[in-house]
């Protein structure tokens, strides 16, 4: 560390969602003296768990695929301090709108291709290509987000594995998502699924040029073991957070953070809406890089100007997922599922239901209209099938996301007519006494993340730009963590290697900084 005048902190953590939580852990870890700062009365952000009804609910539908493909867990002693995993199988389930026909997607390759051979003969062969020339990208998608992304390591990734992906990966980054997929498939119950859980999760139409890596979707499934933590999501951040207060760091809750003040070209310190300025060597932003670079810097120097610069002409983007909870006496069972082993059988898999590509593509212009798609793009799931701990006994937890909710809707949040409507149009695809069986129901709106969540217009911006744009370095502060500011650092979901619950982004910040400081 520097001989510098002493400061309050050697760092300050701003924001515990699980990327803050785990930058924060790694750096008390380290031995440096570390401030958590937490607007919310609650560590976890949208990876956390609430309790509603009497059950266990997750705040966002948080199936945690990449996690387990760190060593987060190991480094920071997560099992040891309660977090267990529930492996979920199969752990997705895809259907339409169009043909309602509901097929498994597996872990295991061969199983799916089985279950594709029941449903889509049609779409076997076109699946096998698609594993052949995909699932090596997905494999390198996940060794580049194992370290801090530098060129060097990058191109190791790349030479561990042969070679192999990187050609496809380059191609697929130029295309299209829905473009790569037709490479492969005609049958769009077999692309809808995939195009739901790439580009609309990130708010944009599958024809959209250059989100052809979202098409990886799949192919991560085949790599990675979905699982979930018993108790919800939330049992992670509590791990994480206990990890952190473990290695002697301070935690503060209900605290906004209203500036990064700035001294010569450095940062100096934090300062905190009730008024306190807290000293820091070092300060990671661990919130929306807008609100970081734009509102909360004061007297920063010359040399970031540029950046902020940048980052006042990017415009802030709107939510656009909306997720209703619901406590039912039964289990959802899909109509259109029929395999063996699966049809009337309650399972804990997350369905994906699509509307075509026309519908998806149209349902991207519709959001910026502030309307909604007539044929819902919908992520569902019941947890408590898998984990009986969430939910009282005789009854379910129901996980229903919506997609292409948009924040500025033209009727407004405060009426629950529109999310009965998605609540009414999936009681069409399961039992009809299903939707009867529900006792309670909430909905989490792109407004209730804005007030509740404290994420600019109920959006949370994510890194979509995947290995090739963390190779090139175009956006440093995105893709390697630090700024041109000494001492400032940023981490999150809109940083390398993007979102969902996955906490490279934060392990890597953390590296970033303790490499630095050395």
């Amino acid at each position: 560390m520097s001989k510098s005048r002493p400061t309050d902190f050697d760092a300050i953590v701003i924001g515990a969602g699980h990327n803050g939580l785990i930058t924060a852990a790694y750096l008390a870890r380290s031995g440096l003296s570390t401030l958590l700062i937490e607007a919310r009365h609650e560590v976890g952000g949208t990876a956390a768990s609430d309790t509603f009804a009497g059950a266990r609910v997750n705040i966002c539908n948080c199936d945690h695929l990449t996690f387990r493909t760190t060593s987060i867990s190991d480094e920071l002693n997560l099992r040891e301090l309660g977090l267990e995993y529930i492996t979920i199988e199969p752990p997705q389930i895809n259907g339409d709108w169009n043909t309602e026909n509901f097929w498994p997607l597996w872990h295991d390759l061969d199983q799916t291709l089985d279950a594709l051979a029941y449903s889509h003969p049609e779409s076997v062969d076109g699946y096998r290509r698609y594993a052949t020339d995909v699932i090596p990208v997905a494999k390198l998608i996940l060794d580049a987000a194992s370290n801090p992304p530098t060129r060097g390591s990058l191109i190791s990734s790349v030479v561990k594995r042969g070679g192999r992906g990187v050609g496809t990966m380059l191609k697929m980054s130029r295309m299209s998502a829905a473009d790569v997929m037709r490479q492969y498939f005609t049958d769009e119950s077999i692309i809808g699924p995939a195009m739901v859980e790439g580009p609309v999760v990130w708010g944009l139409s599958p024809e959209t040029p250059g989100t052809g890596l979202g098409a990886v979707a799949f192919a991560l499934r085949h790599v990675a073991q979905l699982g979930r933590p018993k108790g919800g999501s939330g049992a992670l951040p509590d791990a994480l957070k206990q990890s952190f207060l473990n290695a002697g760091g301070m935690l503060r809750t209900s605290t906004r953070v209203v500036g990064i003040v700035c001294e010569g070209n450095r940062v100096s310190a934090v300062q905190t809406g009730d008024g306190a300025t807290v000293t820091a060597k070092v300060v990671v932003s661990a919130c929306d890089p807008h609100s970081t670079f734009v509102r909360w810097l004061k007297n920063p120097p010359a040399r970031s100007q540029s950046l902020i610069d940048r980052w006042k002409k990017t415009p802030v983007g709107e939510g656009y997922e909306s997720k209703i909870d619901a406590v039912a006496t039964s289990v959802p069972l899909f109509n259109g599922l029929r395999h063996e082993g699966l049809a009337n059988t309650p399972l804990g898999s997350t369905t994906i239901v699509s509307p075509s590509l026309v519908e998806l593509h149209r349902g991207a212009q519709l959001m910026h209209e502030g309307r909604t798609m007539p044929r819902m793009a919908m992520i569902t799931n019941t947890p408590s099938v898998s984990d009986n701990t969430l939910a009282p006994a005789g009854k379910h937890v129901l996980s229903l996301e919506t997609l292409f909710t948009p924040y500025s809707f033209t009727d407004g949040w405060s009426d629950t007519s529109e999310p009965e409507r998605w609540l009414r149009q999936f009681g069409t695809l399961v039992q009809p006494d299903f939707v009867d069986s529900i006792s309670e129901w909430r909905t989490m709106t792109p407004a209730h993340y804005e007030t509740e969540f404290h994420l600019p217009k109920g959006h949370a911006t994510s890194f979509a730009g995947g290995p090739l744009a963390a190779l090139l370095g175009t956006t440093p502060e995105l893709t390697r963590y630090h700024t041109p500011i000494k001492g400032l650092y940023i981490t999150g979901a809109a940083t390398f290697p993007g979102a969902g619950v996955w906490g490279a982004s934060g392990r890597n910040a953390a590296l970033t900084v303790l490499k630095e400081l050395k």
